[in-house]
Parts: C-alpha cells; sequence; structure tokens
C-alpha cells in the first residue's frame, strides 16, 4: 500500500481508504460478522483510513465500526467522521447539535477523540449556519482535543471554493468528481494546494455507475450518464475488465488525490479493491473507456439549496 500526506495536517494516508458506509446497509443488507472482518481485512491489508457518518444507517455503520475498531490498537488507524446530516432530509449545523453529535459518536465507536470531523453535505444547510454556528463548532472541538483536524463534504465544488474564501479547513471531502467520468475536482487541487488543505476522494465508481451490477433506482443521475457509462461498463467486460477495477486504478494513480474512498462491507471486495489499486492499469483500455464516456465527462447533477449558489 502506498501512502501520501494529507495536506499540512501530517497525517500519512493510504492511497485507498475505507468508506464505512456499507456496514449501515445502505447498499444492500449486511451481515455485521463479514462487515466487521471488512474493517479487520482493510487495516490487516495496510488501510489505515477509515470514513464514517451519522448517517449511514442512521447511526448502524458507526455502531458496527465501533464494534469492529474495539480489537484494533488506536494508533492503528485514523478515523474520521461527520456531523450535521442525520436524514435524508435531516440537516442541523447548528453549534449545539454539533456538539450533541460528536459526543454520540464518539460513544458509538468507542473512542475519546477522533482524527477529522467533517461538516456532513453542507449545500443542504444553510450557508450562514455554517459558517457562523458549524465551523465555530469544529473549531472550538480540535481546542478541545475531540477532535484532531476538521472540514466540510459535499457534492458541489461551488461549496469549497465558498467556505474557503471565510475560512480555514483541515481537509475536505469530495465525491463523484474524481472518477472516469468526471475530472473536475482538478480544478480544485491549485486552491487546495496553496492553502495547503487535505482532500479525501470518494466514489471513484460514481455511486455505482461504474460498476457491472444496475444503478440503483435511487441515482441522481440522468438517463444520458446511465447509458454510457453502461456502454463503458460493457466494453470493459468484452475485454475482460472490471470497470470497478479500472475506476480504483484510475483515482489512486494521481498523485494529487491524497485518498480515495471504497465501501464495501465484503472481504472479498476489499481484497479485490486493495490488489487492484497496487496493480499498474491498463494504459491502453482506459484511452477507449475514456473516449467512450466522453460525451459526458464532467457532467454532474444538481445537489443542494439555493443559499450556496
Amino acid at each position: 500500500m502506498k501512502y501520501r500526506q494529507l495536506g499540512n495536517t501530517g497525517l500519512e494516508v493510504s492511497t485507498l481508504s475505507y468508506g464505512a458506509s456499507s456496514l449501515g446497509s445502505v447498499f444492500r443488507d449486511i451481515n455485521e460478522v463479514e462487515g466487521i472482518k471488512t474493517v479487520h481485512t482493510a487495516i490487516d491489508h495496510g488501510i489505515n483510513l477509515i470514513d464514517v457518518s451519522p448517517y449511514y444507517g442512521l447511526t448502524k455503520a458507526e455502531t458496527v465500526l465501533g464494534k469492529a475498531l474495539k480489537e484494533i490498537p488506536r494508533d492503528n488507524y485514523i478515523l474520521s467522521t461527520k456531523a450535521g446530516r442525520y436524514g435524508e432530509n435531516d440537516f442541523d449545523f447548528s453549534k449545539k447539535r454539533i456538539f450533541a453529535s460528536i459526543d454520540e459518536s464518539l460513544t458509538r465507536l468507542g473512542t475519546d477523540y477522533v482524527d477529522i470531523l467533517l461538516l456532513h453535505d453542507i449545500e443542504f444547510g444553510s450557508y450562514t449556519q455554517v459558517l457562523e454556528e458549524g465551523i465555530p463548532a469544529l473549531q472550538q472541538l480540535k481546542q478541545e482535543g475531540k477532535i484532531r483536524f476538521f472540514g466540510v463534504s459535499g457534492l458541489p465544488l461551488t461549496v469549497f471554493e465558498k467556505t474557503l474564501q471565510k475560512v480555514d479547513l483541515d481537509v475536505i471531502l469530495s465525491y463523484c468528481h474524481y472518477s472516469l467520468n468526471d475530472t473536475s475536482l482538478l480544478s480544485l487541487i491549485p486552491l487546495l494546494h496553496k492553502k495547503q488543505i487535505g482532500l479525501m476522494n470518494a466514489s471513484p465508481l460514481s455511486m455505482g455507475l461504474l460498476s457491472t451490477r444496475s444503478v440503483p433506482d435511487w441515482h441522481p443521475a440522468d438517463d444520458e450518464i446511465r447509458t454510457i457509462c453502461k456502454k463503458a461498463a460493457a466494453f470493459c467486460a468484452e475485454n475482460g475488465m472490471n470497470i470497478s477495477k479500472l475506476a480504483i486504478q484510475f483515482a489512486v494513480q494521481n498523485e494529487f488525490i491524497p485518498t480515495t474512498l471504497v465501501s464495501t462491507a465484503s472481504v472479498e471486495n476489499i481484497r479485490n479493491n486493495i490488489a487492484w489499486a497496487q496493480e499498474s492499469i491498463d494504459e491502453n483500455l482506459l484511452k477507449e473507456v475514456l473516449k467512450i464516456l466522453q460525451p459526458i465527462h464532467n457532467k454532474t447533477w444538481p445537489s443542494g439549496n439555493s443559499d450556496w449558489s
């Protein structure tokens, strides 16, 4: 496993990191025992960054992860969780709720601190509340030692730009913007580099678009994106390649992306993901797949409210 610096935090993070959303049965009902084994397998094979949220499975993911981490020395992993999103349409970035949220998360996770705390999907919250209550809450929690570093997560890249005009952050988590079909995250790299902010890239499979499985009904992508991604997946299959493998390899090979989160509650899948990340990419196949995806390159979907426009 390779490791890279996460901004100016001093943390050396594995290029492939573990997203624990699957532990909350977000994508399918999971076997808790296998989910715990998956976490252990990830750590045993060099993954050292784990990201979770109280929103995933409505606290289930944090609860299962806490059981998995009970047997692991605390200095063997870097732990990231979130605050501010608690349900499909339940957002609260007030200082009071964030203080309560981190205490609840610490209890479920079985630790007295987290390495990173992120405000979750800030584009759905009030811009004013995030800036005037949410960020100051994170700053205070850092001073108190309950968290070591803080930041925000969201889908639209503009939310990071707008936030960073007003405040300094240690890290950001962006998803679905550095993958085979969308590399728009690269536009943010100069700003992050200038401010020495750590970058966590999530969802290299574009929330299931770059997969041999059927795209879930809830996916916000339009028909054109779905159709062309399906075409790319079929092309890979015809050439003996799983498009998910190509997608993970594509994400981790970029030196400007410190770490990429993948989520699974399957021991076999996490083993495959780790093995794929360490193999050389098929450049010829990659070239052909990028040609297929070109018509939808950097095409995304709306997310959030007008506060952030």
